[in-house]
């Protein structure tokens, strides 16, 4: 589609939006007054509206296009594959070339013995179906009491009803109050808020301890899972200590206990890893995935069973799967996905993420380093967060309806670039492209300095 250039064609654009579209985590009262931007086209890192403003796409969408912008060769691959054969059903059996690729070349990239794929079309059918995997494999073992999902405060893993629960933002919990049960939480590993002068011992120690307690607390006869996000993401880009996932897996393991990784937004290289449960050499018993898969060129996801788990399912005689989307296995979405990880593989991006991403949490910190607005830059691979705060020294927030992030994201958006403010602290997440190069990151450290004086200044 070309760019619309005529003033009045773009309100009218505009307009049609503003009347016929719902946006997600949008003030839509005040939207009706200020319309959307209106992207265009991508190419590389950038994005451009469709009055032809270029912008760094320094989030990478939603921390899903692994491989960059305006790759031809993904769409000629989805467009080969609709003539062939655009889609066919995966229920009853019935199954198409793409998806089985797929499955195979991700069970060969899973940690341990991560080998069975049920497909979705995104993180959120991702966890749903986690959950209630979960629940089937403790009933299928004679355990149907074992119901209860234990995930953490800040934690983010979908907007579905279950999914919203499982999040641990109370923010998303307003609009479906009183939710649904089943789902507890605990404290996240968050040391910069959290950690109270522990030494980081003692803090995962603490952490475990709590964890160890609410299932003692619930029964452990009544726990089936508990998800976490091995970095976690919408929640202020938390990475936990070293000896972290260690110690949950222990205590999972010592309570019969399955652990849920959540790496919709950490898997495929994301982290400068394939999965990022890597770092900590932790195999979970069900990982879900989803953005990286695609690069977000067409919906995918999926969750992914270990022998142990599949087995439950697999070896009944009597048990009929009674779960399943639209789109499970979708023929287009596999063909895409089996050639995106031929680039990333190809292009060498896994590395690539963890080269760069060093460059870029440094140059971050260099960044917050000039300004007392900063408390923290923290991060792993092309995944970073810089946490704002009022004093650095007592580490006070701001309140949510002033938090520097929002205003530092604004006005670096004028400036031409995409950073997310995150909606469970004070905190501006940089998640670009795998593709990205130190000459990018240059470019997003210099107008995000510009962005974060500006926004200093204007408060004295």
């Amino acid at each position: 589609m070309a760019v619309v250039e005529k003033p009045s064609d773009l309100r009218h654009l505009a307009g049609l939006d503003v009347q016929h579209v719902i946006h997600p985590l949008t003030n839509l009262h005040a939207h009706q007054a200020q319309g959307p931007i209106i992207w265009d086209r991508g190419e590389g890192i950038d994005l451009y509206d469709n009055t032809g403003k270029e912008y760094i796409d320094a989030a990478a969408g939603m921390w899903n296009v692994n491989v960059g912008h305006g790759r031809t060769e993904l769409a000629e691959v989805a467009a080969s594959q609709m003539r062939r054969l655009e889609y066919a059903s995966s229920f009853g059996g019935a199954s198409n070339q793409p998806s089985i690729e797929l499955a195979e070349r991700v069970a060969q990239l899973t940690p341990g013995d991560l080998n069975t794929l049920f497909f979705t079309a995104g993180g959120s059918e991702s966890n749903d179906s986690a959950f209630k995997l979960a629940r089937l494999y403790w009933k299928q073992r004679g355990a149907p009491q074992k119901r209860t999902i234990i995930a953490r405060y800040m934690g983010y893993h979908g907007l579905t009803l279950a999914t919203t629960q499982a999040t641990g933002i109370p923010r998303y919990w307003e609009m479906i109050e009183p939710g649904v049960s089943g789902f507890v939480h605990v404290s996240p590993p968050y040391a910069y808020r959290h950690g109270g002068g522990l030494s980081e011992d003692e803090f995962v120690a603490k952490l475990a301890d709590e964890l160890e307690e609410t299932i003692i607390g619930l029964g452990a006869d009544t726990v089936a899972a508990f998800i976490a996000e091995p970095i976690m993401g919408t929640g202020g880009v938390i990475v936990p200590p070293d000896d972290y996932f260690e110690r949950i897996r222990e205590i999972c393991d010592r309570y019969d206990v399955l652990m849920i990784a959540d790496e919709v937004i950490t898997g495929f290289g994301r982290t400068g890893t394939w999965f990022a449960m890597e770092h900590w050499n932790t195999v979970p018993d069900i990982m879900t995935i989803a953005k990286g898969i695609s690069s977000g060129y067409v919906p995918l996801g999926g969750v992914i069973l270990t022998e142990r788990v599949r087995e439950a399912l697999y070896g009944d005689p009597a048990l009929t799967f009674m779960h399943g989307f639209t789109y499970t296995g979708h023929p287009v979405a596999c063909a895409v996905g089996v050639r995106n990880l031929d680039i990333i593989e190809r292009e060498g991006l896994v590395e690539q993420a963890a080269r760069v991403g060093a460059y870029l949490i440094s140059k971050l910190k260099e960044v917050g380093e000039r300004h007392d607005c900063v408390g923290e830059v923290r991060g792993r691979g092309m995944m970073a967060g810089m946490e704002f705060v009022l004093d650095r020294d007592t580490r006070a927030e701001a309140a949510q309806s002033d938090r520097l992030s929002g205003k530092v994201s604004r006005t670096a958006f004028r400036m031409g670039l995409i950073c997310r403010p995150m909606p469970g602290s004070d905190v501006l997440a940089f998640s670009p492209p795998l593709i990205a190069n130190e000459s990018d990151v240059d470019r997003i450290a210099e107008i995000l300095d510009e962005a974060i004086a500006e926004v200093a200044s204007s408060a004295e």
